[in-house]
């Protein structure tokens, strides 16, 4: 089944909760990654750490160290979600770009290739461990790094649409869509500087709700859900 990397937001982890996390919402992500890992496909995991902290939440203190917190908030956010995994059977790792006590493991391309292969789902947390990147670039690096076939983008909205489905009632959603366009457009798939590395690179992804029944192992299977982003 080839190897993935999905990409999910710090604020889906909440649900309809509210609060910082829904274990309903995270199951339901780790029963269907169980079911993709059985199936013989290698899974890594990049989570994004809106639900605790944004880089441009700290408006009053230096960027940088805005973005630190960020980071942290992404490793928080993988330790949790991975012990759910755990609860279920599934092997996991997490990988930072740098120490973090015991808690996680420095990332290399080899360690993790090594435990995608053995059949663990690999967390990538800490984003690229620089300021001014977001988990988004911090995605695609990583995918180009251990190879991925594809990046699966599960998020709040459906799929990528023309303009903001939740500021314009007639925004257009697009069944499939190249990079170049999303790119040239400006459209928000991910943020720019990801969009242009994944172009680049030709990475292709699915944009998808996360809340759509069983839409993880339907986009991973290559099946119309969202939007199909060809290279």
């Amino acid at each position: 089944m080839g190897r993935i990397l999905l990409k999910l937001s710090g604020e889906a982890l909440a649900g309809s909760t509210g609060g910082t996390y829904d274990d309903k919402t995270i199951l339901m992500v780790a029963d269907q990654v169980k079911e993709l890992v059985e199936e013989g496909t290698e899974v890594s995991i990049v989570i994004g750490g809106g639900n605790l902290w944004r880089g441009r939440t700290g408006t009053s203190i230096d960027r940088p160290k805005s973005d630190s917190i960020g980071m942290l908030a992404t490793v928080m956010n993988c330790i949790y979600v991975s012990e759910l995994f755990r609860s279920i059977g599934l092997k996991t790792r997490i990988f930072t770009p740098f120490l973090v006590g015991t808690f996680t493991e420095l990332f290399s391309k080899d360690s993790a290739v090594k435990a995608l292969s053995e059949g663990c789902v690999c967390f990538f947390a800490g984003g690229t461990g620089h300021p001014y990147f977001s988990t988004d670039t911090g995605t695609v690096l990583r995918a180009l790094e251990v190879e991925c076939d594809m990046i699966l983008l599960a998020k709040a909205v459906d799929g990528i649409y023309d303009s903001d489905p939740k500021k314009n009632p007639d925004a257009v959603k697009y069944d499939e869509i190249t990079l170049s366009k999303v790119v040239d457009d400006r459209l928000q798939a991910m943020d720019l500087t990801a969009s242009i590395m994944a172009l680049e690179n030709k990475v292709p992804m699915t944009v998808f709700a996360l809340e759509a029944e069983h839409g993880i192992v339907d986009a991973a299977h290559g099946k119309n859900i969202g939007t199909r982003v060809t290279v």
